[in-house]
């Protein structure tokens, strides 16, 4: 492992502790100003849902989008990755449901409909969503106002029905009418990809980085969400569902079209070391500032599980 891999783990792995611990804090049972209670069986369904463990790439992406700038409020981009993370997690949830994906496992663990109830987990994947916005909206999000509305706006416009909701439509729709490749772009970029999107560019949101610098980072998350996906579903055709804490294998089981589908795994690699390339191109102004980030594509395209 070289140098800069090791580096980019071991920030990797600060990360994910460092949000499992604001989000642990944004789960807790202490009733925040203007709520009345926070119901136990609730709040447990959400912890279920949020708190076992994963990557945490979203947030990271966040945090190290911003970094590059100095401007940037480390504390108030870890909040804005966990409020993501809580989006992320909470789609996750519904899309386990039986009316959706119908999955039984999530890393490593029974799903929050398997875990508790439907009921249950269609209320934790509510709340998950309505706590991303209190949570960039809060006070203890040290940003300004005008910045809290544009990373509203953004997540909203990624999260909803031009982008993760619309995607998830899309891709019901495609068990029975398998779209064209065009069609399985599209999708993708919502379901999957507008998220990442989002991550990237939070980053120079929150930093009040120039018009410019907000556009190569939104590229660069197109990039690297479009190389989560093909790699994602490359490990659909090729792991194991130890290895993935997750079914393998249901995209094919339902009939679902993808890339790697029609294209195949060598396809696949080749895209995957062309996106990386692309995504060092679009770094390439911002210098030494972005070598983590530049690893982080190079993980995305590589990753195993």
């Amino acid at each position: 492992m070289s140098e800069r891999q090791d580096e980019f783990l071991n920030r990797l792995r600060a990360n994910a502790q460092a949000v499992e611990a604001v989000l642990a804090d944004l789960l807790s049972g202490d009733c925040r100003p203007e709520e009345i209670a926070r119901p136990a069986r609730l709040l447990a369904a959400m912890r279920h849902g949020v708190l076992n463990g994963g990557k945490r790439l979203r947030p990271f992406l966040v945090v190290e989008t911003a970094a590059l700038f100095p401007a940037a409020e480390p504390a108030a981009a870890l909040r804005v990755g966990a409020a993501l993370e809580c989006i992320h997690c909470y789609s996750l949830v519904h899309d386990d449901l039986p009316a959706m994906d119908d999955d039984d496992l999530r890393r490593g663990q029974p799903t929050v409909h398997v875990a508790f109830d439907e009921a249950a987990a269609i209320l934790a994947g509510d709340s998950l969503l309505t706590l991303a916005f209190d949570t960039i909206a809060a006070p203890e999000t040290r940003l300004d106002d005008a910045t809290k509305v544009a990373l509203v706006l953004a997540l909203s416009r990624a999260a909803g029905i031009g982008g993760m909701v619309g995607g998830q439509t899309l891709d019901l729709a495609a068990e029975t009418d398998r779209p064209e490749e065009a069609g399985i772009v599209t999708l993708q970029a919502m379901k999957t990809g507008a998220l990442i999107r989002f991550a990237c560019e939070a980053g120079a949101i929150l930093a009040g980085a120039s018009d410019g610098d907000r556009l190569t980072l939104r590229r660069y998350g197109e990039t690297v969400g479009l190389a989560f996906q093909i790699a994602d579903d490359l490990l659909d055709l090729t792991a194991d569902a130890a290895t993935l804490g997750k079914a393998t294998g249901k995209d094919a089981g339902r009939g679902k079209a993808t890339l790697v589908a029609r294209r195949g795994q060598a396809w696949a690699e080749d895209r995957l070391r062309a996106l990386v390339a692309e995504a060092g191109t679009l770094l390439a102004p911002f210098g030494a500032r972005a070598e983590i980030l530049a690893e982080t594509a190079r993980f995305i395209a590589n990753r195993r599980s």
